[in-house]
């Protein structure tokens, strides 16, 4: 697998992150296992996680896997604090005695003394920035953390979350939004901001929620439907003014190329600016492997254009004039 350098970290990564959001929970142990070891046998690298994932569960499994199944030098240990376990999704606590107590367990968890990347999962208006930044500079010092990032930021908080590390202490390497096919909303203002100050832009959800895999096309099943958490998840882009033709496109270019819908998205993503890596979910090693193909497809010139015209987003003022 290819490497890019995530942010001004001076360390490259796979272009393709493994994600464990469903670990501990629809994902058990041994699947976990086997997705760890195709990704790595694959050459990927970077593996996230966050503290709220099963209210930990999956820092657990990640636990339990790391020296059991591969070496934990073998991989580049991604997760976050600032949410809320078992709460609502946005909730955040990012004072800085939370944060700090909320490595120590991650650690625990993560049975290891160290992560190479610690992101903010989520801002928190009730924080000072300069709190939670210093829980950054003291975990970096104490050794706990390598490298910092965020995590659902909008622009004017990457920017200034960002320009605050610039003045001192360990800067901040990279951001985790929303970033695919059907939600390109960080193209206006995060985008910018990451470019402009040296972050990588690591895209979660790059499936578009799994609805970009053309799997819906032909109707959802009855019992999906009946799950509170799929129609606010993945209902969020079922529903969308233009999900049906961006799917299209994508479904029509997988044809022309004879490859999955999965890989065409994948490929697209992970080639915008600014992008280092895609963090990609599984349920099964199986699902895993057809997001792994997407590593060899290079998008033809005149499919990524056809991709970006139909997905492209709206740029009203001030964005423009930029």
């Amino acid at each position: 697998m290819k490497r890019r350098e995530l942010g001004c970290s001076g360390i490259k990564i796979s272009r393709m992150a493994l994600g464990t959001a469903t670990w501990g929970l629809t994902t058990d142990r041994d699947e976990a296992a086997k997705q760890l070891e195709e990704f790595v046998g694959a050459g990927g690298d970077l593996l996230d996680s966050s503290d709220v994932y099963g209210a930990g569960a999956s820092e657990s499994v990640i636990g339990e896997l790391l020296g059991a199944v591969v070496p934990r030098s073998s991989v580049v240990l991604a997760t976050k604090s600032g949410g809320v376990p078992g709460g609502k999704p946005g909730d955040a606590d990012t004072r800085r005695d939370s944060l700090l107590a909320a490595l120590d367990a991650s650690l625990a968890r993560l049975g290891t003394d160290y992560v190479d990347l610690w992101q903010m999962h989520v801002w928190d208006d009730r924080t000072p920035i300069d709190e939670t930044l210093s829980a950054i500079e003291t975990a970096v010092q104490s050794g706990r953390v390598q490298h910092a990032g965020i995590c659902n930021y909008s622009g004017w908080q990457t920017a200034l979350a960002a320009r605050k590390r610039l003045g001192g202490g360990p800067a901040l390497v990279s951001t985790q939004v929303e970033y695919s096919l059907l939600e390109r909303g960080a193209e206006r203002e995060v985008v910018p901001a990451a470019a402009a100050l040296g972050l990588g832009v690591l895209p979660w959800a790059p499936l578009g929620r799994g609805v970009l895999t053309a799997k819906y096309r032909s109707g959802v099943p009855q019992e999906r439907t009946k799950s509170p958490f799929f129609r606010w998840y993945v209902g969020h882009h079922l529903d969308a003014p233009r999900t049906d033709e961006i799917v299209d496109a994508v479904a029509s270019a997988a044809a022309e190329l004879d490859v999955a819908p999965v890989a065409i998205a994948l490929a697209w993503v992970r080639d915008r600016p600014s992008v280092v890596a895609p963090v990609v979910g599984a349920r099964t090693v199986e699902q895993l492997r057809d997001s792994l193909a997407a590593e060899s497809l290079e998008l033809p010139e005149e499919i990524r254009t056809r991709l970006d015209e139909v997905s492209a987003p709206y740029i009203g003022y001030p964005e423009r004039l930029a």
